[in-house]
């Protein structure tokens, strides 16, 4: 297998890239403090280069304050932190109109959607209106809509949550579904970039074009935020929520872009409190980090390890890898896994089968991945990857379970 993978498709690119890769793994303590260890869980969470570190520990250590409180030197070092980091967001996310757009710094994903779904949704929407969202995807992007449904219809106003379409052939979202499912009713849609357990760029842009300029479109960026480029300029969405964590700064950091064109102006309801200032931080040095490192390469890297693993496992028979099958190939002429890759065993349950390769030195995800509709009742394991992972890691993978067929 090794040797296959080793002379096959998107090895030159790998080649070509190695001695980029092997500068800025070694720029992960956790990673380069762990040689025996191969950490495939990036989706959930990724590891801090010492650049975020290095940030974290500037913030605490010389010139820690609250943000927006006080007039002295500290807190107004904490002050023009949380504005310029606003701005740098903007920029990371290729915002054509600044002037315009906010940023409101959040926990996390989550927290952005329910935001959207709480603080703004309510005043767009009137009784007999529909919203679009998707029912395959993880459950942060299906749970606050099915709320604000909730407490609008105990206020008397009737909304409709009609299912954004999916194709049964390669799990994307359906463009033409949904352009026919658009009427004159719908306000709303919220759609996710990269599937947190298919690993498919759900094609967005495609979106746009379906349900018209007018329609508002919110943009689960969990998985892409830190992992590819994202450009709002092209996406052509109003909303783009993201966790820090999964881009390389600390938990509890993250935020919700809001372009403010389509619909009323997101005004965040009640008193926000002390903002992150320590996780701002290190959203900074992330972004930064990200941006010098190439979000293009990045994606570029673990797309191939993707490809790499998906066609090692097509010719093993004891897997089924969940998503589009006509991508396993790591020549497939379709659009590949961005760096998600999630399989069952036909014999051995997915919790076992994640012990037996933690005892082999691979940190994986089993369970059903937060993810709603009915494949969450079914435990999958996900390979996850970053820019720290190697081709090397992929093949001794590859190894363990070609032995456990």
């Amino acid at each position: 297998m090794a040797s296959i993978a080793a002379h096959g498709p998107g090895a030159a690119l790998l080649a070509e890239l190695a001695p980029w890769q092997r500068a800025l793994r070694a720029q992960f303590p956790i990673i380069t403090a762990n040689p025996d260890l191969a950490y495939l869980d990036s989706a959930a969470t990724g590891q801090k280069p010492q650049a975020v570190l290095d940030a974290v520990h500037d913030q605490l250590t010389a010139a820690h304050a609250n943000a927006g409180r006080g007039s002295y030197p500290w807190a107004n070092a904490s002050t023009a932190l949380v504005a310029d980091v606003r701005e740098r967001i903007k920029g990371f996310l290729d915002d054509p109109a600044p002037a315009r757009s906010a940023v409101h710094f959040t926990s996390g994903t989550t927290e952005g959607l329910r935001l959207v779904a709480r603080d703004w949704l309510p005043g767009l929407l009137a009784d007999g209106d529909e919203i679009v969202v998707p029912f395959a995807d993880h459950e942060a992007n299906l749970e606050p809509w099915l709320e604000a449904q909730r407490l609008l219809a105990r206020q008397g106003v009737r909304i409709r949550v009609r299912e954004l379409p999916y194709q049964s052939s390669s799990g994307d979202y359906d463009p033409a579904a949904l352009a026919r499912l658009v009427g004159p009713r719908t306000r709303f849609v919220a759609a996710t970039h990269v599937h947190h357990v298919y690993g498919g760029n759900m094609n967005v842009h495609l979106i746009r074009r379906a349900v018209g300029p007018d329609v508002p479109i919110c943009l689960d960026a969990a998985q892409s935020v830190g992992h590819l480029p994202v450009s709002v300029a092209e996406l052509d969405v109003d909303f783009v929520a993201f966790s820090g964590h999964k881009a390389l700064a600390l938990p509890g950091s993250g935020a919700l872009w809001a372009r403010q064109a389509r619909g009323p102006e997101l005004q965040p309801g009640g008193w926000r409190g002390s903002p992150n200032t320590t996780g701002i931080a290190s959203l900074a040095a992330a972004l930064d980090w990200l941006a010098a490192a190439g979000t293009d390469r990045i994606a570029r890297w673990t797309v191939a390890l993707a490809a790499r693993l998906s066609d090692g496992l097509r010719h093993l028979d004891a897997y089924d890898v969940l998503g589009c099958q006509r991508s396993l190939a790591a020549d497939a002429p379709v659009q590949q896994r961005c760096g998600i890759v999630t399989f069952r065993h036909r014999d051995i349950g997915a919790r076992d089968l994640g012990f037996i390769l933690f005892s082999h030195g691979f940190m994986v995800r089993t369970d059903g991945h937060c993810q709603a509709g009915a494949d969450e009742r079914i435990g999958s394991v996900r390979v996850s990857l970053h820019v720290y992972n190697t081709p090397e890691e992929i093949d001794r993978l590859l190894a363990v379970l070609t032995s456990l067929r």
